[in-house]
């Protein structure tokens, strides 16, 4: 298959006061068109700073990082801001679901900006609420859901807009194991039967048994690689 994202010699660095402190250390990395990878490593290893360079919510301080043959990191930040709005579906720990708003509606939300009508927008909220198992829960909001279908509404939502990658920050560290191995089953169904490419943050190695590889980091270095 070929690479949907190419890294080469990425370096991030923060300035805190008067210290320099380097995140990431010159990273090297392939990963393929529909891959499931899981980035492992301890607190503060660079794993979501990595994983914010991949979903172009950050820029390296150094280094090329080339998605689906696009050099993000040499974009402008409006232009960043549309390459990730088409190619990039979010889901993170933090379900960030409006509370006041449908399943439906919250799910609709990345297609506000999009030329698509009222009508098309509800016909792709209904396909992805349909895809995660929720199309009886349309029209309830977060409040009467619970912990695992919240998270199954944030999927939806970011996969309303058939993003090229899903990038996933500790998707099931808030929730108990049988929930947890649900909505792993769920991305894992996601790469396999639909072809997304997922990249995933976790520090749990049952949740990276989903993955189709590891990728460990280490002090800022991709140290160590399990298939």
């Amino acid at each position: 298959m070929p690479n949907l994202v190419e890294i080469r010699g990425v370096t991030k660095s923060y300035q805190r006061g008067r210290e320099r402190i380097e995140v990431l250390h010159g990273v090297d990395l392939d990963i393929p068109e529909g891959d499931f990878v899981a980035l492992m490593g301890p607190s503060g290893s660079g794993k979501t700073t990595l994983l914010n360079l991949i979903g172009g919510l950050d820029n390296p301080t150094a280094g090329r990082i080339v998605v689906d043959g696009q050099r993000i990191d040499q974009l402008a930040s409006g232009e960043l801001s549309r390459w990730r709005a088409a190619h990039v579906g979010f889901v993170f720990q933090p379900y960030n679901l409006r509370p006041v708003l449908s399943a439906e509606r919250n799910v609709e939300l990345p297609l506000l900006l999009t030329p698509l009508s009222a009508a098309e927008r509800r016909r792709n909220a209904s396909i992805a609420l349909t895809l995660v198992g929720l199309a009886d829960r349309a029209k309830h909001k977060p409040g009467q859901l619970s912990g695992g279908q919240e998270q199954r509404v944030a999927i939806a939502r970011a996969i309303v807009s058939d993003p090229t990658l899903l990038v996933c920050d500790e998707p099931t560290g808030d929730l108990d194991r049988g929930t947890a191995d649900e909505i792993l089953m769920l991305l894992q169904m996601l790469n396999r039967e639909h072809g997304k490419t997922v990249v995933m943050v976790t520090h749990d190695p049952k949740a990276a048994d989903y993955a189709r590889r590891r990728l460990r980091l280490d002090k800022g270095t991709l140290a160590k690689e399990d298939g």
